[in-house]
């Protein structure tokens, strides 16, 4: 009993920091997917949470600490891409894709230093948790197999 819940207990805290993660880790130990699903979302919005709580205080914590120099460039390749990614599809589109595309953690730094509202972030982070923990729960297992053979 104990091991089993250690087992979701691991998918609970990689879906904190790679959304992807929880679903490999429940179908390599063979977890029930609803219950991998579940804690792969609460992992996920556990993150969610403390960052829109805390994350722009704690940057601007590390701006102050760390700042720039005044001739490192802003508009990089990087950066231009991100602001194309949030003109072409808003807080719904980053939100959305954070799970695959991104980490819980960039893809909540993201929406939030351009501009999204914390209710609504939440809200479209959960809905995107949600689809993404059912779709890679439900197909993990047969991934799995396919690629692996297990």
């Amino acid at each position: 009993m104990l091991a089993e819940l250690m087992k979701y207990l691991l998918v609970y805290l990689v879906s904190m920091f790679k959304f992807i993660g929880g679903p490999a880790v429940g179908a390599a130990f063979s977890l029930n997917n609803w219950l991998t699903a579940v804690m792969t979302v609460l992992g996920m919005m556990t993150t969610v949470f403390i960052i829109s709580s805390f994350g722009l205080k704690f940057r601007m914590w590390l701006m102050r600490k760390f700042s720039r120099r005044a001739d490192k460039k802003i508009f990089t390749r990087r950066n231009r891409r991100i602001v194309k990614i949030w003109r072409g599809y808003g807080e719904f589109g980053v939100s959305f894709f954070t799970p695959v595309l991104f980490s819980p953690v960039i893809g909540t730094l993201i929406v939030m230093t351009l501009g999204g509202k914390r209710k609504r972030i939440f809200t479209y982070m959960l809905i995107s948790a949600i689809f993404w923990a059912l779709t890679l729960s439900s197909f993990s297992d047969f991934l799995l197999d396919a690629l692996f053979g297990l």
